[in-house]
């Protein structure tokens, strides 16, 4: 019912805000504001494909977090969505996130209210029950066990037949010209 609810308030909201606006202004103008905005939308989220791959680079040059940058990129490309809909609301809406101070409070607001629980593996955090038999070098308590070993097997398996291997590199074969072939390290010998 609730996610309903934005759904049905947000065209209600517009258009009261068109009748509104379009009564103090006239109509022209209110279609002129609304293409406006959605050409700065585009503009917008245009150029912040290229500022956010500089922000990125640059945090993680800095050896930084890249979550800020990425962050503040994915409220500015919301910012320019919302303006490129139609909408007086949804435009001021994208405006408003375009305002960095704005961006910085709620990216505030939304990390205050996130909690990051103990790391672990998921299927054992998830309440998986193996009674004493614990999948190899987890204790207990779910942890990782330096000083475990973890058992495995292998199976040693011939070349196959020599019609699948043509074009293998073998490093007895000539390559054909313009291509690179030889002896890699990736194949057996």
């Amino acid at each position: 019912m609730w996610l309903m609810l934005p759904f049905v308030l947000l065209p209600i909201i517009e258009i009261a805000l068109f009748i509104q606006v379009g009564g103090a202004i006239g109509v022209m103008p209110v279609i002129a504001l609304v293409l406006a905005s959605a050409a700065l939308g585009f503009a917008v989220m245009r150029r912040q494909g290229a500022r956010t791959a500089m922000n990125l680079q640059r945090a993680m040059q800095q050896f930084g977090d890249p979550a800020k940058p990425m962050a503040h990129a994915a409220l500015v490309m919301i910012g320019g969505l919302l303006l490129v809909l139609p909408g007086l609301f949804t435009s001021a809406m994208g405006l408003l996130l375009l305002i960095a101070p704005l961006r910085e409070l709620i990216l505030r607001r939304m990390a205050a209210r996130v909690s990051v629980s103990g790391g672990g593996f998921g299927w054992y955090r998830a309440g998986g029950d193996f009674g004493d038999d614990f999948p190899a070098g987890f204790r207990r308590d779910g942890r990782w066990g330096a000083d475990e070993a973890i058992d495995g097997e292998y199976s040693v398996q011939d070349d196959p037949p020599a019609p699948i291997r043509e074009g293998l590199t073998d490093g007895q074969e000539t390559p054909p010209t313009g291509s690179r072939r030889g002896n890699s390290g990736w194949t057996r010998h």
